[in-house]
């Protein structure tokens, strides 16, 4: 049951990684605040890192990496150009990238409680991507 409990929080929190990854790629581009522009790399930046140790650790436990699910990955793809379309501010993208956090945080906090037999270090990853989420959400109110 560990293991498994293991692997799923682990595949959950590689695939949330990489959502965040991808979110953040679609926007990038139209920032033009400087300083918010750098917010978005540095917080990439982290998510890729963390990726890595997390895929790390899912192949040491002889499981593969995850994906974001199609429709994950389609509805975000919409809701951002809708938003985009109709106000391409960085105040719309600091909002849209709010949402994203707040999403993950809680999605996040679900899947601790759902694989409480999740060893210890796979916990730490999840908590880890967890602070990384909320510290990017507490960055952006700056540029609602």
């Amino acid at each position: 049951m560990e293991k498994n409990d293991t692997i799923c929080l682990l595949k959950e929190c590689d695939s949330g990684s990489k959502m965040a990854v991808a979110s953040i790629d679609e926007v990038l581009e139209k920032i033009k605040n400087s300083d918010m522009k750098r917010l978005l790399t540095k917080s990439k930046e982290h998510h890729e890192k963390l990726g890595k140790e997390i895929e790390a650790v899912l192949l040491r436990h002889g499981s593969e990496e995850k994906d974001p699910s199609l429709m994950a990955k389609g509805m975000s793809f919409i809701k951002t150009n809708m938003k985009m379309s109709m106000d391409e501010s960085d105040a719309a993208v600091a909002e849209l990238m709010t949402d994203g956090c707040d999403m993950g945080i809680k999605s996040l906090y679900q899947y601790l409680n759902q694989y409480p037999a999740a060893d210890h270090t796979s916990k730490e990853l999840c908590r880890k991507l967890i602070s990384i989420e909320e510290e990017f959400r507490r960055d952006l109110h700056n540029y609602l």
